[in-house]
């Protein structure tokens, strides 16, 4: 048999787990796959090697894969999302002297109550002519639409009370040590980093925000993948038995040997560790505290790639981009994610393949058997902080009820 080759773009964080532990661990070769990674510091070269041909693949925050498709900032190019590498994993993390200002104490903050007292601090540092500056990793990410829904949720309008600006992953802890930002909203392990270097601590979870947040995902060219169909599924099963060991308690330590590494994360095993293990240190020197599914990478179908989940993504892009709503532009935008793929390359093999390819996000607050074409199938809660729901069919309606 003929050996497929993918090589793959990814940044250095927790959440490009699948694609690394899929190579590292033999899961590809078992399908006949040989995986070549590519490490890169932004999301911008990660997309463009992808877009040029220099990658078969990439590790991408789903917006991104939204936003080049419909032709945001640069010509469309059609990508296509047969698989989602994980959901939630983020956090906000702010410097200490704003923590303590806003009267955080050693534990993860609630999003009203610490997003009131932010409140107050903003409107004074805009009055100052100071305001705050949070950085996100890029324009179309999942950090920045999970900090502008929370920061207007709570009455911080994103772009007239405060500054948000784009940082690297790696060098957000930077940007907040150097003080070029009050605040990220960043991947681990560079929270963490930030924590453990003394200049940052954790206020949020971005579960908090939204429970069950798609976060990155396997991004392919759409070309790529009508040339190379039985390939990408090979891929998808072997980066889907990769997420059932990542998530194996015993699995853990071995796990975070890997990714530490210098070629992969080159981070401490420490934090990488406490991340893959739902352990958040908040504050620096404090004992690190349990947040369960503060990462969220198998159970309940977490890779399956839910077309409302993308409509979502796309209801943001709007609110905050400005432009019109476009019906044809929602579908577009809720087709990149391929439910169809993920289902064939699964099927037979005992996986759960939720029967439908849509639904109400933000809907349930405690677990519920979902139908399903194979396996059995539960989803937990994933709710929104603010008690929304967000109808996939019913968008305009959504965008209106926000304002």
């Amino acid at each position: 048999m003929m050996t497929e080759s993918f090589r793959i773009g990814f940044l250095p964080l927790v959440d490009a787990a699948l694609p690394i532990l899929a190579h590292e661990m033999g899961f590809a070769g078992r399908e006949g796959l040989r995986i070549e990674l590519v490490r890169d510091m932004t999301w911008a070269t990660v997309r463009d090697r992808l877009l040029y041909g220099h990658t078969d693949a990439a590790h991408m925050i789903a917006p991104l894969a939204i936003a080049t498709t419909l032709g945001r900032d640069r010509p469309p190019v059609r990508l296509a999302v047969p698989f989602v590498l994980g959901l939630n994993g983020n956090a906000v993390t702010v410097s200490t002297r704003l923590a303590d200002e806003a009267g955080l104490g050693r534990q993860l903050g609630d999003p009203v109550q610490f997003g009131q007292a932010l409140r107050v601090i903003a409107a004074a540092r805009k009055a100052a002519g100071n305001p705050l500056r949070f950085g996100v990793v890029h324009r179309y990410s999942s950090h920045n639409y999970m900090l502008r829904y929370w920061l207007a949720g709570v009455g911080i309008h994103p772009d007239a009370d405060v500054t948000i600006v784009v940082t690297s992953p790696p060098f957000a802890a930077d940007a907040l040590a150097a003080g070029e930002v009050d605040g990220i909203c960043v991947g681990e392990p560079w929270n963490s980093i930030a924590v453990d270097r003394g200049v940052g601590q954790i206020a949020l979870a971005t579960a908090q925000i939204w429970r069950r947040g798609v976060e990155k995902v396997l991004a392919l060219r759409e070309s790529v993948v009508d040339e190379r169909r039985d390939a990408v599924e090979a891929l998808v099963r072997a980066l889907h038995a990769a997420a059932a060991q990542f998530v194996m308690p015993d699995a853990t330590v071995e796990s975070a040997d890997i990714l530490a590494r210098p070629e992969y994360l080159d981070a401490p095993r420490d934090a990488v560790l406490r991340a893959i293990t739902d352990r958040i240190r908040v504050v620096p020197g404090g004992e690190p505290i349990h947040y369960p599914d503060f990462m969220f990478q198998y159970r309940e179908a977490a890779n399956f790639p839910w077309r409302s989940q993308a409509a979502w993504l796309y209801s943001q892009m709007i609110r905050w981009d400005s432009n019109p709503f476009s019906e044809a532009d929602a579908a577009t935008a809720s087709a990149v994610f391929r439910p169809d793929i993920y289902r064939a390359a699964l099927a037979g093999t005992g996986a759960p393949l939720p029967g439908a390819s849509s639904k109400l996000e933000g809907g349930l607050d405690e677990p519920i058997g979902a139908g399903s074409v194979q396996g059995r199938l539960t989803l937990g809660s994933d709710l929104f902080f603010d008690g929304r729901a967000f109808d996939p069919d019913d968008i305009q309606s959504y965008l209106a009820g926000l304002e």
